[in-house]
C-alpha cells in the first residue's frame, strides 16, 4: 500500500495542522479505522479537533483521555474518537460496547491503539506524529484499499 517514507508532511504550527485536517476531512470515508500514533503532546487530539471543525462540527471537542471514547456527528459522518492511553482492562472493552462502534459506518479515530492490541480491528490508515524542533511532522500509511482510496483523495 502507500509508502510512508515518501510522504512526511510538515506541520510547523497549529494553522498547518488545521489546514491538513481540512484536506483530510474532504477525503474521509464512512467506516474508516484510523490509528493515531505519537508521543504525548504530539498533536493527535489537536488534529481530531481540527478535523471535526473542518467537517462542520460546532460543539466542544473534548479529549477522551478519561472517558476513553467521545462520539460526534458531523454532517453525514459519524466519528468516534478513542483515547486508549489509560485503557488497561480487556473486560472493560467487552463490557463497554466499544467493539460495536467499529460497525463499518463510524469513522473511528484511535489514539494509543497499542493499548488495545488484539482487540481493535486493523487500521485502514495510520497517522504517525513526530515532534520536531520547529513543530510537528506526520507520516501517513494506508493498509487497506479503503485507506488507500482516502489517501489518494487528499486534495493537494
Amino acid at each position: 500500500m502507500h509508502d510512508p517514507n515518501h510522504n512526511p508532511i510538515a506541520l510547523p504550527d497549529e494553522a498547518a495542522t488545521t489546514a491538513f485536517a481540512a484536506r483530510l476531512a474532504h477525503a474521509l470515508l464512512p467506516g474508516l479505522v484510523v490509528y493515531l500514533r505519537g508521543d504525548l503532546g504530539a498533536g493527535k487530539t489537536t488534529l481530531v479537533r481540527a478535523l471535526l471543525h473542518a467537517l462542520g462540527y460546532e460543539g466542544r471537542v473534548k479529549s477522551p483521555t478519561y472517558t476513553l471514547l467521545e462520539r460526534y456527528e458531523a454532517g453525514r459522518l459519524h466519528l468516534r474518537h478513542f483515547d486508549l492511553y489509560r485503557f488497561r482492562d480487556v473486560e472493560e472493552w467487552e463490557g463497554s460496547g466499544f467493539r460495536d462502534e467499529f460497525d463499518g459506518h463510524n469513522i473511528c479515530l484511535v489514539e494509543w491503539p497499542e493499548q488495545a492490541s488484539g482487540l481493535l480491528p486493523p487500521a485502514d490508515i495510520s497517522i504517525t506524529f513526530g515532534i520536531l524542533q520547529d513543530g510537528r511532522e506526520i507520516v501517513l500509511h494506508a493498509y487497506t484499499p479503503a485507506g488507500q482510496k482516502c489517501l489518494d483523495a487528499l486534495p493537494a
